[in-house]
């Protein structure tokens, strides 16, 4: 069954220089965007968007952290989009990130950490909503479907 995830390409990653590595590693793999824009995200949504993270010391630095710089958000699409985007990317902390994955190769840094990838497909329902508005995310045929997926996988 095709999914969509939200990844939110962090202010790090912007001032690294690293947007296109990041999204061409996504593309590669076989993910079809299916939306994407440039913003700079307020208190309020960094404080409804890591609300789970309100009772911890580092809240207010994660929240610095992520209006430092615009961000890009970025829906991607695909089977099992969510787990194939955080197997990607790797565990939050890049210094234990295997090489290959994005943290692995791009991040020394529990918080600098390059991305943000939603965590389950009910997160990334909810994540996506907070972030695109419906007629911003866009559903078309990407040429090589066919050539991604044997034709019982989705």
């Amino acid at each position: 069954m095709l999914e969509k995830t939200l990844v939110i390409l962090k202010p790090c990653t912007l001032q690294r220089g690293l947007v296109g590595e990041i999204t061409r590693r996504f593309e590669r793999k076989g993910l079809r965007l299916a939306g994407m824009k440039m913003m700079h995200l307020t208190d309020e949504l960094l404080s409804e968007h890591y609300a789970h993270l309100s009772a911890k010391p580092f809240f207010q630095r994660v929240k610095d952290a992520m209006m430092a710089a615009p961000v890009i958000v970025c829906c991607y699409e695909g089977v099992d989009a969510v787990q194939t985007v955080r197997t990607l990317t790797g565990p939050t902390n890049g210094r234990f990130a295997a090489p290959g994955t994005i943290r692995g190769d791009y991040s020394m840094s529990f918080q600098e950490n390059i991305v943000h990838a939603s965590d389950s497909p009910e997160t990334a329902a909810i994540e996506l909503k907070r972030f695109f508005k419906p007629e911003e995310l866009f559903e078309y045929k990407q040429a090589t479907f066919d050539y991604l997926y044997a034709n019982d996988e989705y």
